[in-house]
């Protein structure tokens, strides 16, 4: 919604504290806004690897847990990589994303790899959802610093080798995911 110059005019006119009091009360609606806020104000950005660390903890700690179907599995992996959004919203770490997706996508299969062996109506959904989770990854790390590449190098080729051997090869044959990187 666009504010009327009108308005903005008079807001601008309004007394200090009456415009302090009401942008508190404002940006309190909005939690996004106030975990960006604490972390560029009180955090002063430095707290980027400690948030990336406490998501690696939930994500080994979800992946060690017990998995009866690869749907299961598969809510954990999304409701984790709606963590991963939210770390991003928040502190802008598009490193840490990319870090964070590829973490994910690793430490499922090293953790759960006897529910992700085998393409089967069970597995179908979770298989195409960690293709294309590992597409949108790629597609991140290509415009992403070429200088960064040796970062995410080793685990992009493991995580590669994972997705053309288990369940999401068919996807990864679809979406024309490459066997090697870069």
């Amino acid at each position: 919604m666009t504010i009327p110059e009108e308005l903005k005019k008079a807001i601008v006119q309004m007394p200090q504290k009456e415009k302090d009091k009401l942008l508190l009360r404002l940006i309190g609606k909005d939690d996004n806004l106030v975990q960006r806020l604490e972390f560029e104000l009180i955090e002063m950005g430095d707290t980027v690897q400690s948030r990336r660390d406490d998501i690696k903890r939930r994500i080994l700690k979800s992946a060690q847990m017990t998995h009866n179907t690869p749907g299961w599995m598969m809510m954990d992996m999304r409701n984790l990589s709606g963590d991963i959004s939210q770390h991003l919203k928040i502190t802008k770490d598009k490193y840490g994303e990319i870090e964070l997706t590829i973490y994910l996508l690793l430490t499922f299969f090293e953790q759960q790899s006897s529910l992700l062996l085998t393409h089967n109506s069970k597995s179908d959904s979770c298989a195409e959802y960690i293709a294309k989770r590992t597409d949108s990854v790629l597609k991140k790390l290509a415009k992403f610093n070429p200088d960064y590449y040796v970062d995410f190098e080793r685990d992009m080729q493991q995580l590669l080798k994972y997705v053309h051997s288990h369940c999401p090869k068919n996807y990864a044959r679809q979406l024309d995911i490459p066997k090697n990187w870069p």
